[in-house]
């Protein structure tokens, strides 16, 4: 019997050179923007090399494919940001500066925030672990890795991201930012479920905080009219990105849309399954939806 073929990382020779591309509509014609933060596979050498897991075992903290599942939004008129980085290698839904101190091999500046629940869970900026609970690293590694990866992909991934929410306030005087992530079928060890089967969908609006309740209502509406069954806020009820980007009272808006792997691929061997194509399809009727809302409902 042939071994099953398994998805290919991108391995670069060089750092991460190019952190994120912007998808951008001929005209943007809506003030939703959409994120993908986790679906970035160029993975330079170095970092593979210095690391105890193989290849497939570092994607499996990838949130695979999610940025192909969205790659219809432009054309309803909203940009797609998406970051080539892995997460495996920095984590652009963290703070910049959450970091484990037991994962390096000198004392960290005291500014660094070493207490978050994400740290304690080995999910820092820099991960310790991927999300099945494997340690990446099988040594100490020096704060100026950490530094150079949060200074090289992390800040210009929030750079273009605040930059592209401004243009669109500016122009339409509101934005409602769609960040983009897929979940594993079974909460991992790291996880609030750890053994749970997963729901097809979770809405989170950081509990209500991140984002007008219509838009949310809206989501859970069309998803549930395509007969998923979608959650709010459980066991994600948003990052540091929707958190930190969404404030409906000053008429701006975060939602973040977490998508059960299971519904459009093989988790093993990171490859896409016969159910990628009708997920696609179904997430491109929820974007002419959330493109379409009407924009008086965000600024209120």
């Amino acid at each position: 019997m042939s071994s099953p073929h398994i998805s290919p990382v991108t391995l670069l020779d060089k750092e991460v050179e190019t952190p994120f591309d912007i998808i951008e509509p001929l005209a943007q014609t809506t003030p939703v923007v959409f994120a993908s933060p986790h679906s970035g596979h160029d993975y330079p050498a170095s970092f593979v090399q210095n690391s105890q897991l193989d290849p497939v075992s570092l994607r499996r903290s990838e949130d695979a494919f999610v940025d192909e599942l969205y790659e219809k939004a432009p054309h309803f008129g909203a940009p797609l940001l998406r970051a080539h980085f892995p997460r495996a290698y920095t984590d652009p839904n963290r703070e910049p500066w959450e970091l484990d101190p037991a994962m390096f091999d000198e004392k960290l500046p005291n500014w660094v925030n070493t207490t978050t629940p994400r740290v304690r869970a080995g999910l820092g900026t820099i991960a310790k672990v991927v999300t099945d609970g494997a340690q990446i690293y099988a040594h100490k590694i020096s704060f100026s890795e950490a530094h150079s990866r949060i200074e090289h992909c992390y800040k210009p991934y929030h750079v273009a991201l605040t930059q592209l929410l401004e243009r669109t306030k500016q122009k339409f005087g509101t934005y409602l930012l769609i960040d983009c992530h897929s979940m594993p079928s079974i909460g991992g060890p790291m996880d609030r479920d750890p053994g749970n089967d997963r729901v097809d969908m979770v809405l989170g609006d950081a509990n209500g905080t991140s984002c007008n309740q219509c838009i949310t209502n809206l989501a859970r509406q069309v998803l549930g009219d395509m007969g998923y069954h979608v959650v709010l806020n459980t066991p994600y009820a948003g990052g540091f990105t929707t958190r930190n980007y969404g404030k409906p009272k000053e008429g701006v808006h975060a939602l973040q849309i977490e998508i059960n792997r299971a519904l459009y691929m093989d988790e093993q061997t990171i490859t896409r399954s016969n159910g990628f194509a009708q997920l696609a399809q179904n997430l491109t009727t929820l974007i002419e939806a959330l493109t379409g809302i009407d924009q008086n409902l965000l600024k209120r």
